[in-house]
């Protein structure tokens, strides 16, 4: 067997001409020499390119890399690894692979010099302008602001005030109000940059840095630097060079050392300006602002808003206006309380319960003294009035996470899961859907403050004033310790731990050792214990001892190396999270860990699945998505029969399942994991069909590509067996042999919930859909997709084809009607064979497009085209409409050859358009195209889709050119681009 190898190596250099061949084996060190030399030269460029990068990109601030430089990096660094595996390979090999050795060399050294002969010209800049002035924040609806609203604003643009204080009482809307005011700030783009900054009451010095360094793209050059007065200098330098710039620091409690922090003294000669939010009038002094006092509202401005969140209904029931004016009035004019007291009372429609919230009202204001006390006992009515103790459960368990702190919504769920309901419901999709019901109740009463922003990410929070009633409720409970974010750099003393003790909350503080000298001797009740986002790297060895009725213990972004011995004796222990533990390489025996039900072991550096593991029956919930993962043993997961949630690293090629191990598997709802091949993954489907498991969300990798899917299954190309009528997301990665996603032997034209489809890096695709059949069929593909994401696929020619390979589809073949028919978004990125982006025959299908965006697709010529339709064989003074109801924005990207955004013979229908982006090259658009309204077809005459908007830089602008049209220009709004 030793000489198998050296023989079809052998057969592999059969090919090469003798002369060379003997060339490749005797002068290999040679070729090796020059392999190593060219790899060097290689490197030091990429070095030399990422260290200019750095330093464009910080200096100034604001730019991002050109793609052309990001790919190169991204394609050395693959190389510069394959180069490895060659010399490994090389230094290994026998002597009989000696010319096939040089050969390997040669090819991958000629490949090398022509990344050096193609790298980016450093001279002509590595970075380009990005997104610079900053991102719009999440508001909520304000009413009555306006006087102090102005006044803010007036300051602003005052060249001789440079700081600003705005204080007021907690409630009154502060945040509220210069939330508005930064994002007014981006779209007047009087400023290069808005940066926001929350402070909170534990003020932090490094905290307060890294926000900012965040805020302008550049946190990785402190990251690295531990001395406050370094940092204080490095972030002093990049402010300097962030431009004329409004920093805005939030809820300010106490008064800040601008030097300490290395915030520049603003003034007028830089234009940059400070404005802070706080509590005091004499923190705005003590730092030099000009004070702007934030006061309640008016009466009238008070029940306006309180009606606006109260709901229409109620405002028609005569018997209950007089008692929810009083209502309003015991609201002291503060938004935050009317807001609350309005979503306790929303839907309420009977008089007496009215009566008896105002009697409350009174009661519990009458008995406190203090303006804050006050405003707690108003937002604490409308915790009383959850009534449901699992509600007020799952509202006190967000004030263990610390002041400010933005809570992901799927991360709150499954604490609430982990702790609050785990035994309630048999799936686990009811208890996620519970879980999703009560945030909502929360919301909706105003207690959380969701957070989601425009870009999708999904959070809460929880108001200052809010969580402080709810610490103070905690408080009164000597069943909670919570000292999150405090800046601990240890575990409270002994003393501090009451043996009442049930939950105790020390989440992201500076811990890293947790030593005998303060372990708690009293914790026989405790059952919560949260501890994540601690630097912590040892833990005492006898530290869970005392903690007989631990069940959740939480362990997550930690610098934990291993786990004390004294983990094996928490037989009550539901749920152990050690998520992002990278340091993390082994785990004690869990043999007696009987009752746990979730395990998260995602991130961590573990080699071998714990000990014991086979045995945790209870299972519901196992994350092992760990790449450093040797092996799934035999036989361990059918054993563990009542798993729900099960992940693997996809990208671990030593954890690839045989299908049979999922077969005792009938509770599994989220699957992720790699198949070895097709026939494996067949076997799974064909197991899952038979056995009607409960899969609702999943993400298979198979070989060369993956799969992510939600509700269903999926098929390929005839390939595989499923059927994929409930699927509605689906995620196609680096599947090179598809021509066609859906054809007359695909079934994904039964997807008929298909709501999200991404098609990224397939080399073969030529087209989404092939129509080769479908014109005697029934089947609508895509009839309820509604966003389309294309990237890297530089076969991709049409959305539709006749065939895959044959041509675009004609009028004669047009797709089934329901065909992308609730598509509301396109996005094409890096389609390089795409010319024509949506022919005219295909708009008919496209009546609720909302979306288009179109990058760096080097051919596109047109947006919406002309050429295939029949329209255009009338003659070319045929006026052809493009009719798009719902178009709101289209965004164009560095499209080199792009001329036109519709043919020259057509027109725009299309009054909702509101925004036209044009971005990086696209030097040959030089005309906007013109529009007639909906009502009405005669011929254009400078008339302009009511809030169209045209976002470029303003030299394209200037160069477009308005020989038809000469007074379109004047009617157009342009605003410039701050990309």
């Amino acid at each position: 067997m030793e000489y198998v190898e050296p023989v079809v190596g052998i057969a592999n250099c059969l090919g090469t001409p003798v002369c060379k061949y003997l060339q490749y084996h005797r002068k290999l060190n040679d070729y090796v020499r020059n392999f190593k030399r060219i790899r060097d030269e290689l490197n030091c460029k990429m070095e030399d390119i990422e260290l200019q990068l750095k330093a464009e990109l910080l200096c100034p601030l604001g730019k991002i890399p050109k793609k052309g430089v990001e790919n190169w990096l991204k394609a050395v660094k693959e190389i510069i690894r394959e180069a490895q595996v060659v010399e490994n390979k090389v230094s290994n090999g026998r002597y009989l692979c000696r010319a096939c050795n040089g050969k390997l060399v040669d090819e991958k050294t000629r490949e090398m010099e022509e990344f050096l002969d193609n790298s980016p010209n450093a001279s002509g800049g590595l970075a380009m302008d990005g997104l610079s002035a900053g991102l719009p924040l999440p508001t909520s609806e304000l009413v009555g602001e306006e006087t102090v609203r102005n006044e803010i604003w007036a300051c602003l643009m005052q060249e001789e005030v440079s700081k600003i204080g705005v204080w007021g009482m907690g409630g009154v809307g502060k945040t509220t109000i210069m939330k508005h005011i930064h994002n007014d700030i981006l779209k007047q783009q009087r400023f290069e940059r808005v940066i926001w900054v929350t402070i909170s009451k534990e003020f932090n010095v490094m905290k307060v840095q890294d926000n900012i360094a965040s805020a302008l793209k550049a946190k990785e050059y402190l990251d690295k630097e531990e001395d406050k007065l370094r940092r204080a200098a490095i972030l002093s330098e990049m402010l300097k060079n962030a431009g004329k710039h409004v920093l805005i620091l939030d809820d300010v409690w106490d008064k800040v050392s601008l030097e300490e922090v290395g915030i520049p003294e603003p003034s007028g000669s830089t234009g940059c300006k400070l404005v802070l939010t706080t509590h005091s009038e004499h923190v705005c002094k003590y730092m030099g602002c000009k004070v702007i006092k934030v006061k309640p509202l008016s009466e009238d401005e008070a029940l306006i808003l309180f009606l606006n969140k109260v709901g229409p209904n109620i405002v028609q029931s005569p018997t209950i206006m007089p008692t929810l004016k009083l209502v309003v009035k015991e609201c002291a004019g503060l938004p935050l309380t009317i807001v609350v007291v309005a979503g306790t009372m929303k839907g309420e429609y009977n008089p007496r319960i009215w009566k008896n919230a105002l009697k409350d009202l009174k009661e519990r204001i009458g008995k406190v003294e203090g303006v804050e006390a006050e405003v707690i006992e108003r937002l604490k009515f409308s915790f009383d009035h959850l009534k449901d103790e699992k509600v007020k459960d799952c509202f006190l368990y967000c004030a263990l996470y610390p002041e400010d702190y933005e809570i992901h919504k799927v991360e709150l769920i499954e604490c609430w899961i982990a702790k609050i309901f785990i035994d309630e419901m048999d799936t686990r999709q009811e208890m996620e859907d519970e879980g999703l019901t009560i945030l909502k109740r929360l919301e909706d009463n105003c207690l959380l403050e969701n957070n989601t922003t425009q870009f999708g990410l999904h959070g809460i929070k929880m108001h200052d004033a809010v969580r402080e009633m709810a610490l103070l409720i905690i408080r009164m409970n000597p069943r909670y310790m919570v000292q999150a974010g405090l800046q601990l750099e240890e575990l409270p003393k002994k003393e501090k731990w009451s043996p009442d003790i049930e939950k105790a909350s020390l989440m992201c503080n500076y811990i890293s050792e947790i030593s005998i000298d303060v372990l708690p001797t009293k914790c026989q009740l405790l059952t919560t214990l949260l501890l994540q986002e601690n630097p912590i790297k040892k833990i005492s060895i006898s530290f869970f001892t005392n903690m007989p009725c631990l069940s959740v213990l939480n362990l997550s972004s930690t610098k934990i190396k291993s786990l004390p011995n004294s983990i094996s004796e928490l037989k009550n222990l539901t749920t152990m999270l050690l998520r992002g533990c990278r340091e993390l390489r082994d785990l004690p025996c869990l043999l007696m860990l009987q009752e746990l039900k979730k395990l998260d072991l995602c991130w961590t550096k573990i080699e071998e699945v714990p000990e014991g593991m086979d045995l945790l029956i209870k299972l519901r919930y196992l994350d092992l998505e760990v790449f450093t993962l040797k092996e799934i043993p035999a036989g361990l997961l059918p054993k563990l029969v009542h798993l729900q949630h099960l992940s693997f690293d996809v990208d671990n090629e030593k954890t690839s399942l045989k299908a049979e191990e999922m077969e005792p598997l009938k509770k599994l709802e989220y699957f992720t994991e790699r198949f070895e091949d097709i026939g494996e993954l067949n076997k799974f489907i064909s197991s899952m069909q038979q056995s009607k498991k409960n899969l609702i969300k999943y993400f298979l990798h198979v070989g060369s590509y993956s799969m992510g899917c939600e509700r269903g299954v999926q098929n390929w190309e005839g390939e595989l067996i499923m059927h994929p009528i409930e699927i509605q997301q689906l995620d196609i990665f680096k599947c090179d042999y598809l021509r066609s996603l859906v054809n007359d032997k695909s079934s994904f034209k039964n997807a008929i919930d298909l709501r999200d489809c991404r098609i990224w890096e397939c080399e073969g695709i030529e087209c989404v859909v092939s129509l080769s059949s479908f014109a005697s069929s029934s089947a609508h593909p895509f009839q309820s997709l509604e966003v389309l994401d294309l990237r890297d696929l530089p076969k991709l020619s049409a959305l539709i084809m006749k065939d895959a390979g044959i041509g675009s589809a004609t009028t004669s073949t047009l797709a089934p009607s329901a065909t992308f028919s609730h598509l509301k978004e396109i996005r094409i990125f890096e389609c390089s064979s795409m010319k024509t982006l949506l022919p005219h025959w295909l708009l008919p299908n496209l009546q609720n497009l909302e979306e288009i965006r179109v990058s760096h697709c080097v051919e596109v010529v047109e947006i919406l085209g002309a050429a295939t339709s029949k329209v255009e064989e009338k003659g070319s003074d045929a006026l052809i409409n493009f009719h798009l109801p719902k178009l709101r924005e289209l965004e164009l990207w560095a499209l080199p050859n792009l001329k036109s955004i519709c043919s020259k013979s057509g027109v725009m229908v299309c009054d909702s358009l509101q925004l036209i982006h044009v971005v990086g090259d696209c030097g040959k658009l030089k005309r906007i195209p013109p529009f007639v309204p909906l009502v009405g077809n005669g011929q254009p005459f400078a008339y302009v889709p009511p809030s169209l908007t045209i976002r470029s830089s303003t030299e394209w602008w200037e160069s477009l050119e308005w020989d038809d049209h000469p007074n379109f220009k004047n009617v157009l709004k342009h605003e410039r681009s701050i990309w």
